[in-house]
């Protein structure tokens, strides 16, 4: 077990960790906010460890097929996970349709690349999907600290903590949905080539064959 893969499992245990501190069950730590903080810390953790894993693991030299396998299954684990337990810790922001989207999404975009994989080719991640991913870490933290807190106000600056978590959650949903049909586009295209490929190959091939059938056959000397 190399460490790039060392750190991917260690993302997998740490889902139910995080799904135990935002449950009613995480000791009270004494003063306010203190269990959204933990959360919003322990999470954007999680999240960073996504990226020293792969950064580690092309480093070294050390992509192997249990990475490969492990790290997108840690990824689903955890987004879906976290949106799962924020329509019960904070339901006024995270609506159900929100999360069916997010985790319809991501069963989508499995399924087209298991369908791109057989046919022998793969779909980059775009901007769009990149941005996606932002979005999510960025609405999992507001909608933790919007539980907590409506506002932070520092002297006459005001953060409104509940707007911004409002806001993100509902962007990252739209964003969800147009990556996923900028993906679908580009899987399209690219399995229209394929077939267009293919009926071109096979027409190449039965022509020639009807070249060589009708072909008069060589008197023998």
């Amino acid at each position: 077990m190399n460490l790039p893969n060392s750190i991917t499992l260690g993302r997998i245990f740490s889902v139910p960790v995080l799904l135990w501190i935002l449950s009613p069950y995480f000791p009270h730590l004494g003063w306010h906010g203190g269990q959204e903080v933990v959360a919003s810390l322990f999470f954007i953790l999680i999240s960073i460890s996504d990226g020293i894993d792969g950064y580690l693991a092309r480093r070294r030299g050390q992509i192997t097929t249990m990475g490969m396998l492990l790290d997108p299954l840690a990824d689903k684990l955890l987004i879906t996970a976290a949106f799962i337990t924020l329509v019960e810790y904070e339901p006024n922001i995270v609506k159900p349709w929100i999360v069916v989207i997010i985790v319809g999404r991501e069963f989508l975009i499995n399924g087209l690349r298991s369908i791109a994989s057989t046919e022998g080719f793969t779909i980059q991640a775009s901007d769009l999907g990149k941005l996606k991913t932002v979005m999510q870490i960025i609405s999992v933290v507001a909608v933790i600290l919007a539980h907590g807190w409506y506002l932070w106000q520092f002297g006459w600056f005001i953060l409104p903590v509940h707007l911004i978590a409002f806001v993100s959650i509902y962007w990252m949903a739209a964003i969800s949905v147009i990556s996923a049909t900028d993906y679908f586009v580009a899987f399209w295209r690219r399995i229209d080539k394929a077939s267009s490929g293919s009926r071109g190959r096979d027409n190449e091939f039965v022509l020639s064959r009807k070249k060589a059938a009708q072909s008069p056959a060589k008197p023998a000397s």
